[in-house]
């Protein structure tokens, strides 16, 4: 039995909504994963069944929007702005430690596509993190590009260029969507991105499919699998072997070079994993196998 609650967590003047999950019947030193969305999603899309089942398993779960998607609060509305986004985990972070009940040196970062890549950065600048979990992880912005169709990158520049001239006006962003069908102009419009996409939106969620297009005057930059062997605690890479979304190549390499790195891969494409129940049994027992309780 466990219980959720919504709760809001200040940051920079407003706040970042997340779902507090806690098991029924745990004592003191209980380990927590802090976990976040992937790619303009919100906390709603496909996250609640393993919050629910790492909580069911006696962890705290803290799931959260980032600021400016979801529930969060942040203008523009739809600005992924990846150092931000990174900003947010440690805040969450931070107030996870201070929870009653919450060992604060047993943290697991949990992150799944573009959040993927996220708990890897997050986890190098606070060595104090106990675990990561990175689930179909984009681990290399240059491998992602390389699957974006040419005839998409000159619109998509152009809007690139469109958002951030109106960003320096103080002007309400030029949007780009998320996903869309195969042919049409959009951040990832593989076959399976579309419908794989919407099967994991919850009836209810926040989530709009669209994204402030200046994210790709930093995007190319990001290649957070770079910091895999800096990464000394255990790092449990769950990586889909058809993925075109976010290639696997560069994250199996990831999980080589971390030192203390575990991978798990799966016979299919990106969206799949979120429907696999195969994973939340393979990251639950890396969970049971590298939380040892504080002495």
């Amino acid at each position: 039995m466990s219980t959720r609650r919504d709760v809001r967590i200040p940051a920079a003047g407003g706040h970042i909504a997340a779902y507090l999950y806690r098991p029924l019947g745990t004592g003191e030193n209980t380990a927590c994963v802090v976990m976040a969305h992937g790619f303009t999603a919100t906390r709603d899309d496909g996250l609640p069944a393993y919050a629910e089942a790492f909580c069911e398993a006696g962890y705290v779960v803290v799931l959260f929007d980032y600021r400016h998607f979801g529930a969060s609060t942040g203008e523009p509305r739809q600005l992924l702005d990846i150092a931000e986004q990174r900003e947010d985990y440690h805040t969450v972070i931070a107030w996870a430690r201070h929870l009653d009940g919450v060992d604060p040196d047993r943290i697991v970062v949990w992150g799944s596509s573009f959040s993927g890549g996220h708990v890897l950065v997050v986890a190098a600048q606070d060595p104090r993190i106990a675990a990561v979990i990175a689930q179909a992880p984009m681990t290399d912005a240059i491998a992602v590009l390389r699957e974006v169709p040419a005839r998409n990158i000159p619109p998509i520049v152009l809007a690139a260029v469109k958002d951030q001239f109106r960003a320096w006006r103080g002007r309400p962003p030029h949007v780009v969507p998320a996903v869309g069908a195969p042919g049409t102009v959009a951040a990832i419009t593989s076959p399976d991105a579309e419908p794989g996409f919407r099967k994991i939106v919850d009836a209810h969620s926040l989530w709009r499919n669209e994204f402030a297009a200046r994210l790709m005057f930093a995007f190319p930059f990001d290649r957070p699998g770079r910091k895999a062997a800096t990464l000394r605690m255990p790092v449990l890479f769950c990586v889909c072997d058809d993925d075109v979304v976010t290639p696997p190549g560069p994250s199996v390499e990831a999980a080589r070079r971390a030192p203390r790195g575990q991978l798990r891969r799966y016979p299919y494409g990106h969206f799949d994993i979120y429907h696999d129940p195969r994973v939340k049994r393979d990251q639950l027992a890396f969970l049971s196998a590298v939380l040892t309780p504080s002495a």
